[in-house]
């Protein structure tokens, strides 16, 4: 009798304590008002024991530091870091986070009084500041309808109409800056008392809204209509603010689309570079918690379905190009030669269509109403057209030189961002250098490459609403209406191409920074066609087009989309100061003084005026400033900057090496952990069939005796 209760206490001791690595319990230590986190002192000898432990223990043995104490900051700092952490940001179950709310509470008479209402209060601040952050959120403009196209299509036709959502917010910080800069003060101070009184004549029409001229060549929309008025002092007068909006346009459009390319480009190096996501990974964790459409998520099962062929693809890709033998890499190097020829002979031939059209548009001829209105419109179709055809050209192009698929992509993109801003660059280095004609000087020269920007604006526009009007809605109601016609099985399925219409995207706004200083009111005109863009791109995707089978993987391409930004607003940049150059030299032959700057002045002039009449102190400092001696201090503090990021961006990496070697280490843990739970269901069962075996043979010898 003795013996069996000792025996159930030791089972019971044993299920406490498996392995005999911990502490041994009895009934009156289960029953003790101890916390957990007074018991880690004593669970430590198990951790001991570890694959991660046993890793690092040489290394801190080098080091001479203290393992236990290590260990024990450590820990404390960890369970200070939760401790402030409100539940619901906890990464645990309902019951572990029951058990850390009772903790707390059993830690509030440890800790005192004030620790205690300091925790409180920084989890209350942490709540109400993720409060804020939602109903901010929920402010956002086409939340419900980010939200259906996210269900239904998935993340990557969600970051296209993203994007557009950014553009139209960036369009509209231009519209204030305008408003604050320019149309603010020219409307309170007034124009100059010899400047034409803006209304209609006779010779207007309905054809000058598309062509730019007549009564919105005379109006706000072009640089021509702002002049001097009553504010007319060295340092603050209308050409210096015209100048200082435009200046600050561009400024703050560098900083916002420089932020973002460094956030996106630091999410892809860290998730898309440098980790390789397993099969398992996509497997369990591809799911979109969003979708809650079944159709929709049978499509989601097919993504996933198609992202493993294409992974499984890409590891096929790589094996047969691992096996390439030395002839067959020398005939693709000379195929894809061949293929990049031709690419660059369409390329010219595009440009050379570009130079043609700006040609004929440029010449004067009789012609009146439609006609003229094509002639002047020439050079936007041409390069809409182009746009239009040759990147699909390009992506046949590239499924003919054996890249892999994620290859193609970025290939394809790469040559049709080419072709977009080279074609636009073109256009303008032709509208430049076009000979003047006599009527030409007679007029405004930046109105008249103002309203070269202005057609391009309008006319991307109606490309996108006769592109969703006249060709994708009637495609599908030919599938819906006869869907086993020719036509209707020729034509094939709808699918929104994201990089292609983000591309369309990065152009206009492209047009916008370049001829935001020949027209101020181009911002406005774009916030307007965006959003109707919005609305026309929600009817095609959701009415016209069906999910693709393959999909987009937005944050490898975000970058990608942002650095044509970049490229594109340095080139209005550089379009700028080549057109500031322009007006110093040419400031002789245009007769006809327009703008802000017009009896012979330039933004050089003003500003030596301005700078002239500031204090001594104030012009040795900017001469400084715009002297070479400040280039070296700058070049300094410049290397200084950099080293100190490059030094925080390799340490980074060292620390994410370490985490990832920390998560091979927890996957060896658990196996341990496995293996001596293993062991120690063996040793129960063993121990349990012994006692039985011994009870089974004491009758059997007792008749005997």
């Amino acid at each position: 009798m003795f013996h069996a209760e000792e025996e159930v206490q030791e089972d019971k001791m044993e299920e406490l304590n498996p392995g005999g690595l911990m502490r041994l319990l009895s009934e009156e230590s289960t029953q003790s008002t101890l916390s957990s986190d007074s018991c880690e002192y004593y669970q430590t000898e198990i951790f001991d024991q570890l694959p991660s432990i046993q890793a690092i223990r040489p290394a801190q043995a080098n080091q001479g530091g203290p393992e236990s104490g290590e260990r024990t900051s450590y820990g404390a700092l960890s369970r200070d870091k939760t401790s402030t952490q409100p539940l619901r940001n906890l990464v645990m179950c309902i019951q572990g986070k029951r058990d850390a709310r009772d903790r707390r509470k059993m830690q509030r008479n440890n800790i005192g009084f004030w620790e205690s209402w300091r925790r409180s209060q920084s989890i209350n601040a942490k709540r109400i500041w993720a409060q804020m952050g939602g109903a901010l959120s929920s402010l956002l403009p086409w939340r419900r309808t980010l939200h259906a196209i996210e269900g239904r299509f998935g993340v990557g036709v969600k970051s296209y109409f993203i994007f557009l959502r950014y553009l139209i917010c960036l369009n509209l910080l231009h519209c204030a800056l305008i408003s604050g800069f320019i149309l603010g003060p020219t409307a309170y101070y007034g124009r100059s008392k010899n400047s034409v009184p803006l209304r209609f004549e006779d010779s207007d029409s309905f054809l000058d809204f598309f062509l730019g001229s007549g009564y919105l060549d005379r109006s706000p929309v072009f640089f021509g209509f702002y002049t001097r008025g009553s504010l007319d002092k060295p340092c603050l007068n209308t050409p210096l603010l015209y100048f200082s909006g435009i200046l600050t346009i561009l400024l703050l459009s560098l900083i916002m689309v420089v932020r973002r390319t460094i956030v996106g480009y630091k999410h892809t190096w860290m998730l898309g570079k440098r980790y390789s996501t397993n099969v398992c990974y996509k497997i369990l964790c591809g799911w979109d918690f969003t979708i809650h459409d079944p159709s929709a998520a049978a499509l989601k099962r097919s993504f996933i379905r198609n992202d493993l062929k294409l992974f499984l693809d890409e590891q096929r890709f790589s094996m047969r190009k691992g096996q390439r033998t030395l002839g067959q890499k020398m005939r693709l190097y000379i195929l894809r030669s061949t293929l990049n020829l031709i690419v660059l002979a369409l390329l010219g031939g595009a440009f050379f269509l570009i130079y043609y059209a700006t040609i004929q548009s440029q010449k004067e001829d009789g012609d009146n109403g439609l006609v003229s209105l094509l002639f002047q419109y020439l050079p936007p179709i041409t390069i809409t057209f182009v746009n239009l055809v040759l990147p699909h050209i390009f992506r046949k192009i590239s499924s003919f030189e054996d890249y892999s698929f994620t290859t193609q992509v970025n290939v394809t993109l790469v040559r049709s961002i080419f072709l977009k801003l080279a074609s636009l660059g073109i256009y303008l280095f032709f509208v430049f250098n076009t000979e003047e004609t006599q009527q030409s000087l007679l007029q405004c020269r930046p109105n008249r490459f103002g309203r070269e920007m202005y057609k391009l604006c309008i006319f991307n526009f109606l490309a996108t609403f006769c592109n969703a009007f006249l060709l994708s809605f009637p495609r599908k109601l030919v599938q819906e209406c006869c869907p086993t016609s020719l036509l209707a099985r020729m034509s094939g399925k709808q699918h929104f191409l994201v990089p292609f219409n983000v591309l369309d995207l990065v152009y206009g706004q492209t047009v916008s920074w370049v001829g935001v200083y020949y027209c101020p009111l181009l911002p406005l005109i774009g916030t307007v066609t965006m959003t109707v863009t919005f609305y026309i791109k929600k009817f095609t995707v959701l009415r016209c087009c069906v999910a693709e089978q393959r999909t987009f993987r937005a944050s490898n391409s975000s970058v990608l989309f942002h650095f044509m930004l970049l490229l594109g607003l340095f080139m209005a940049a550089v379009t700028l100061g080549f057109n500031l150059h322009q007006q110093e030299v040419k400031t002789k032959l245009n007769t006809v003084p327009c703008g802000p700057f017009g009896n012979g002045e330039t933004v050089f002039n003003v500003t030596d005026t301005c700078v002239k009449s500031l204090p001594r102190l104030a012009q040795s400092t900017l001469r400084y400033l715009a002297s070479e001696a400040f280039a070296l201090p700058l070049i300094l503090a410049e290397i200084i900057i950099l080293t100190s990021y490059v030094s925080r961006s390799r340490a980074n990496q060292r620390a994410i090496e370490r985490l990832k070697d920390m998560l091979v280490m927890s996957s060896s843990d658990k196996r341990f952990l496995v293996k001596e739970h293993a062991t120690i269901l063996k040793k129960k069962k063993h121990n349990h069939r012994a006692p039985s075996a011994t009870v089974h043979e004491n009758p059997s010898s007792t008749p005997a005796d």
